[in-house]
């Protein structure tokens, strides 16, 4: 078995969900007591949203990079970012490592183009909503995004960086979401990205009223495939 590298602490709430979802994976595919090797460096979130609001991102990707870097030396097969906004610098952290960083928006699309969906609404913080690199990767990708109008992409925020990383979860915003969701269905949307790995703790995938993809299963998904791809290659060879 491979070790999964985490960049966590952003927030630690989707952190958490990570480590939990990775570990039932592993045991659901092995049996038993399995668990997965994992390392995880939990950075302190509160210095990461100061760079992101003086958007000092290059100090961003100093930072996460150097947090990869460690990860690797302490013997990670891959790094994974445990959140969608940093994929921002995800070029440049990739760039300090020579272990492969798992991309949450090549795999999430990966899993839209699967399910035969092509115009997702994301729902997600603001920077990852208007900053243009999550909409443009998914576009050279082959898919159509939508994100909510002004008014509902700050509902949005607000809804994550107010309450659902600080343990929050309220019915009112729930209902928000829905509404903000029903709105873009009836402008178009065939399906919609939980776009911020804490999305997960107040939208159910399985129960909206259009396909979702939960950003945060997929990631961890894609990492326990990786970290158990000679597993499985064993595996077939014994049943052949």
């Amino acid at each position: 078995m491979k070790t999964i590298g985490l960049i966590g602490g952003m927030s630690f709430e989707s952190s958490a969900v990570y480590y939990r979802r990775i570990n039932e994976m592993v045991r659901e595919r092995l049996g038993g007591l399995a668990s997965a090797e994992v390392t995880m460096h939990s950075v302190n979130f509160e210095s990461i949203v100061a760079l992101q609001k003086a958007g000092a991102w290059d100090k961003a990707a100093a930072r996460l990079g150097d947090v990869a870097l460690r990860l690797q030396i302490a013997g990670a097969d891959c790094v994974l970012i445990c959140t969608n906004t940093m994929h921002l610098i995800a070029p440049e952290v990739a760039a300090n490592i020579s272990v492969p960083l798992i991309h949450i928006i090549d795999e999430t699309a990966k899993a839209i183009h699967e399910a035969g969906c092509k115009r997702p609404l994301l729902l997600a913080t603001r920077y990852t909503m208007e900053h243009g690199f999550y909409t443009d990767r998914m576009k050279n990708l082959g898919l159509d995004i939508m994100v909510p109008e002004a008014n509902d992409r700050t509902t949005v925020h607000d809804i994550i960086f107010n309450e659902l990383c600080a343990g929050k979860v309220l019915d009112s915003s729930r209902d928000n979401l829905m509404a903000i969701i029903e709105r873009a269905r009836a402008k178009g949307a065939d399906s919609i990205i939980l776009g911020c790995t804490e999305i997960c703790l107040i939208l159910d995938p399985d129960h909206l009223p259009l396909p979702g993809f939960d950003t945060t299963t997929i990631h961890a998904r894609a990492a326990v495939d990786f970290a158990l791809e000679s597993e499985m290659v064993a595996d077939e060879k014994d049943a052949a």
